[in-house]
C-alpha cells in the first residue's frame, strides 16, 4: 500500500520473491522515460522500501535521478487488488489539477519487462510519520501536521470528479454497501481461522446502510498519516500517497478511516500534548468544506473502517504466508483481525454522534466564502508559500539595478495559475460573490505572505480603485480602467496625501482640480503614493480640491482620474519606510502635478463628492488591510513559536522563561481581539453599510496596526539579532505596520473619531431610556 519517499533506512535489497531483470527494466525506461537516458554512463540501483505491504515499492536511481516503482506483488492475487493502472490514472488526474501527489511518469501494461505490470513516478523527498502520536516533533507541530492532514482530506473530497475526467473511475451510488460485501468477502477469501465478530460485524452493518448512499466524491480508502508526505522541515503535506484502494464514493469513509486510530490499536496513546481531538478533526474537515456538522451515520462509518482494516490485514498476513509480503511485522497480523471487529461491533452500538463545536465562532462565512478559503489555503500551501524564496532572491538581487521595480515571472505565472483557479478579485462582491464577512477570513489567509495579495490580483491600491470605479465609476470609465484593472493586465495608484499639509484632516488637501472648457487642470504635490513605480501602473486616482459654490468643507473636494503618461505627471522619487524601499509593492513614490490637463469626462461622480467617494473607498479597504495583517500577525506569532522552542538561554528553552510565555499567550490573545474586531467591521458593512460601520472601522484602524506592531516587536526580542535582520520577515513586518499607523490616518484621528460617535450612540441610549421611563 505505501509508495515511500523516505531516506537510506526506509529501504532494503529487493527480496528474492520480488527480485525483476533490472537490465530489461532499464532498456526499457532508457527508451520510453523521459530524460532517464541522459546519463547512459551512470548505473541504476535498485533498492526495496521495506514497509511495503500490498503492491511492491521500489526506489530506483541512476546518477542525479530518483524515481520510485511500484508493481503488482507476484502470486496469486485477490480479485480486484493491487490495481496499479489505477493508481497511475488518478495520480495524473490529481496531479494535473496541482493537488498533492508524485508526478506520476509512466505505466508499463507489458508484464514481460519485470514480471507484472508496474509504473514509475517522481521521487518526493520529505517526512513520514509512522508513529501516529509523532513524538519527534513539539506540541504545535504535532497540532499542525494533522490540521495539514484533514485539510488535505477535505481538499480532495472538494475535486469535482467530471473537472478531473475521472467519471467511471468507480460507480459512486450504493458505495457503502458495496463495500461491506467488497471487505466481507475479502476477508472471507484469505481468513485462517473463523472469527465469529467478523460475521457479527459484517452482518450489522449490511442491515444499517446509510438511507443517503448516493455521495460521489473521489476518495483515498486508505489515506492516514503514514501515507502522506511532509516538507522536510514545514507542516506542509507535499505528496499523498498509496492510491490503490481510491474510487468514487461516500467521503465520510475516508474521514472515519483516518480518525480510526482514536479507537484501534489500544496500545495507541493519544494524550500527547498537540493532537486534536476527533471531534475537532471533523469540525476542521466540515468548516473546509462547507457542510454541516451534524454528520449522519457516524458510527456505521467508524463500524465501516474497523471491517475493512480487518480485511486489509488479514490479506497482509495471507500474502504472508505466500511469501509475497515484505513486511517483517506481517507475522504479527494475525492476532490484530479478532480486536478490530470487537471494536467495531462497539461503535456500531454507540447511540451519541461526536459533540463538535457548531458555532463556528460570530460572524459565519457563507458556504460560497468556505468554500473559496479551503482553495486559498490550498493554493497558499501548494504555490505561494513555496515560491517566497524566489521572489525575496529576486528583490535582494536586483535592489539597486533597473528591474527594481518589476516583478519576478514567478509572481506572473502564479497569477496566471489563481486566474485559471477562479481565485481571483477576490475582494470585489460584484465579481466574486462574497460579502465583506467571507473576503475578511480569506483575506487573513492571504496575508500571510506579503506577495499573495498580488497573485490573487487583490493587491492595495488596485483593490481600492477598482471597488472606488465599480461603486462610482462611468461605463466608460469602467470600461477604460476597470475592465483591464480587474484583468491585471494595467495597475493604479491613489493619489491623497500631501508633503505641505497636515493629510489626516483631508480638508487640509491643497492640490487643485480646476475645469477649464471641456477638461480639469491638476496641480499639487502628492506623496506615499504605493505602487507608483510598478510598471504596469497606468493610471492615477487623484483626490484633490475644486471651487465649488458649497460652504460644506466636506463638499469642496473631488476624485479624477489621471493616466500617468499625461504631460505634467513628474515621478519624483521613491521614499523609504525606516530605510526600507519596499520595492515588493511598486514602491510609495512622491509625484508632482504641474499644469496636468485632463478630460472632465474623467471627473467620478461630480464636483465636490470627494469625501463621499473617499469613505466607499477607504471602509472595506481597510477591513481588508486589518484582516491582511491579522494574517500576518499569525505569521510572526509562528515564528516567536518556532524559535522559543528551539533556542536555549540560561539552560532553558526560551519558551520555559516566564516573560516569554506570557508573550506568546498574550499574542494570541491580540490576535483572537482584532481578528473578533475586523470581522466585526466586515459584518457591520454587510448589514449597515459603510456609514454604519463607520465607528467600527476606526477602532479597527487603532487596534490593529498596534496589536501588530507590539507582537512584531515580542518575536523580534525571541528571535535575538536575527530579528532584525534580513534572515527573518520580522523587521519588514514591523516596518509595514508602524507605517499603516499613518498611513491609514494617526491613531489620534481615529481615536476622536470613536469618541465623536461614542458619546452620540450614548446620547441616543439615554434618550431612549427616558423615553421608555416617561411611558411608564
Amino acid at each position: 500500500m505505501e509508495n515511500r519517499a523516505s531516506s537510506e533506512p526506509e529501504v532494503m535489497e529487493v527480496l528474492p520473491q520480488h527480485k525483476f531483470d533490472c537490465r530489461s527494466l532499464e532498456a526499457y525506461l532508457n527508451q520510453h522515460l523521459p530524460g532517464f537516458a541522459a546519463t547512459p554512463e551512470a548505473k541504476l540501483t535498485v533498492v526495496q522500501y521495506r514497509s511495503g505491504y500490498s503492491n511492491p515499492t521500489f526506489y530506483l536511481q541512476k546518477g542525479f535521478q530518483k524515481y520510485v516503482l511500484r508493481k503488482k506483488p507476484p502470486g496469486s492475487l485477490l480479485s480486484k487488488a493491487h490495481k496499479v493502472d489505477r493508481e497511475f490514472k488518478v495520480q495524473k488526474a490529481l496531479f494535473s489539477v496541482g493537488f498533492s501527489v508524485p508526478k506520476p511518469l509512466l505505466y508499463c501494461s507489458n508484464t514481460s519487462i519485470i514480471g507484472t505490470e508496474f509504473y514509475v513516478m517522481e521521487h518526493v523527498q520529505g517526512r513520514i510519520f509512522r508513529d501516529f502520536t509523532v513524538p519527534e516533533v513539539s506540541p504545535a507541530e504535532r497540532s499542525a501536521i494533522y490540521v495539514a492532514v484533514i485539510e488535505t482530506l477535505a481538499q480532495l473530497h472538494s475535486l469535482n470528479i467530471h473537472s478531473l475526467q475521472l467519471e467511471g473511475y468507480g460507480i459512486g451510488a450504493g458505495y457503502c454497501k458495496r463495500q461491506v460485501s467488497t471487505w466481507t468477502k475479502q476477508y472471507e477469501a484469505a481468513a485462517h481461522q473463523d472469527i465469529p465478530a467478523m460475521n457479527q460485524l459484517s452482518d450489522w452493518l449490511m442491515k444499517n446502510l446509510p438511507d443517503n448512499d448516493n455521495e460521489e466524491n473521489l476518495i483515498h480508502g486508505d489515506f492516514k498519516l503514514d501515507n502522506i508526505v511532509f516538507h522536510p522541515t514545514e507542516t506542509r503535506v507535499i505528496a499523498v500517497l498509496d492510491w490503490e484502494l481510491s474510487t468514487i464514493g461516500h467521503p465520510l469513509s475516508d474521514l472515519a478511516y483516518l480518525c480510526l486510530f482514536y479507537f484501534w490499536p489500544k496500545t495507541v496513546s493519544l494524550t500527547k500534548q498537540g493532537i486534536p481531538s476527533m471531534e475537532e478533526l471533523i469540525s476542521i474537515y466540515c468548516r473546509c468544506r462547507g457542510i454541516n456538522h451534524s454528520l449522519p451515520n457516524w458510527n456505521f462509518f467508524l463500524a465501516l473502517s474497523c471491517l475493512k482494516m480487518a480485511g486489509i490485514i488479514q490479506g497482509v498476513y495471507s500474502r504472508y504466508l505466500l511469501g509475497n509480503n515484505v513486511s517483517e511485522n506481517s507475522v504479527l497480523f494475525a492476532n490484530e483481525v479478532q480486536p478490530l471487529a470487537e471494536t467495531g461491533l462497539q461503535l456500531s452500538k454507540r447511540t451519541t454522534l461526536p459533540q463538535i463545536d457548531t458555532t463556528q465562532g460570530l460572524f459565519v462565512q457563507t458556504r460560497r466564502g468556505q468554500e473559496v478559503l479551503t482553495r486559498v489555503k490550498y493554493f497558499m500551501k501548494q504555490h505561494i508559500l513555496p515560491a517566497e524564496k524566489e521572489v525575496i532572491e529576486f528583490y535582494v538581487q536586483n535592489e539597486n539595478s533597473a528591474d527594481k521595480w518589476k516583478k519576478p515571472l514567478v509572481i506572473d505565472k502564479l497569477k496566471e495559475m489563481a486566474k485559471v483557479e477562479g481565485l481571483w478579485n477576490l475582494f470585489l462582491p460584484a465579481v466574486s460573490g462574497l460579502n465583506q464577512v467571507d473576503y475578511a477570513v480569506i483575506a487573513e489567509e492571504i496575508g500571510k505572505c506579503l506577495f499573495a495579495p498580488d497573485v490573487f490580483n487583490c493587491q492595495a491600491p488596485d483593490s481600492g480603485n477598482m471597488e472606488l470605479l465599480d461603486l462610482y465609476g462611468s461605463e466608460k470609465q469602467k470600461q477604460q480602467w476597470l475592465e483591464p484593472l480587474l484583468q491585471g493586465s494595467i495597475a493604479s495608484c491613489f493619489c491623497m496625501s500631501e508633503p505641505n499639509v497636515a493629510s489626516s484632516d483631508a480638508t487640509n488637501i491643497e492640490c487643485s482640480i480646476q475645469r477649464d472648457g471641456d477638461s480639469y487642470v491638476i496641480n499639487g504635490k502628492k506623496w506615499w503614493i504605493s505602487g507608483a513605480g510598478n510598471p504596469k501602473c497606468k493610471i492615477a486616482v487623484v483626490f484633490g480640491r475644486t471651487k465649488t459654490s458649497f460652504t460644506d468643507r466636506y463638499k469642496q473636494h473631488s476624485v479624477i482620474l489621471v493616466p500617468i503618461d499625461t504631460p505634467g505627471v513628474e515621478i519624483i522619487r521613491p521614499l523609504s519606510i525606516f530605510g526600507y524601499i519596499d520595492h515588493l509593492h511598486g514602491g510609495h513614490f512622491e509625484i508632482h502635478f504641474n499644469q496636468v490637463r485632463v478630460p472632465a469626462t474623467n471627473l467620478i461622480l461630480g464636483e465636490g463628492r470627494g469625501f463621499e467617494i473617499a469613505q466607499g473607498r477607504l471602509g472595506p479597504a481597510r477591513v481588508h488591510h486589518c484582516m491582511r495583517a491579522v494574517g500576518l500577525a499569525e505569521r510572526v506569532l509562528q515564528i516567536m513559536c518556532e524559535q522559543a522552542t528551539q533556542r536555549v538561554a540560561f539552560k532553558k528553552k526560551l519558551y520555559s522563561h516566564e516573560v516569554v510565555a506570557h508573550w506568546i499567550a498574550e499574542s494570541r490573545i491580540a490576535i483572537e481581539e482584532i481578528r473578533l474586531l475586523t470581522l466585526k467591521a466586515a459584518h457591520s458593512i454587510d448589514t449597515l453599510g459603510v456609514a454604519g460601520a463607520r465607528k467600527e472601522i476606526a477602532m479597527i484602524k487603532v487596534a490593529t496596526p498596534r496589536a501588530v506592531c507590539r507582537i512584531t516587536d515580542q518575536a523580534i526580542q525571541v528571535c535575538g539579532g536575527a530579528g532584525v535582520s534580513q534572515d527573518y520577515p520580522l523587521a519588514h513586518v514591523y516596518a509595514l505596520m508602524r507605517a499603516l499607523r499613518i498611513a491609514d490616518g494617526p491613531d489620534e484621528v481615529h481615536l476622536s473619531t470613536i469618541v465623536k460617535l461614542e458619546l452620540a450612540d450614548q446620547a441616543r441610549s439615554l434618550r431612549a431610556t427616558r423615553l421608555t421611563q416617561s411611558h411608564l
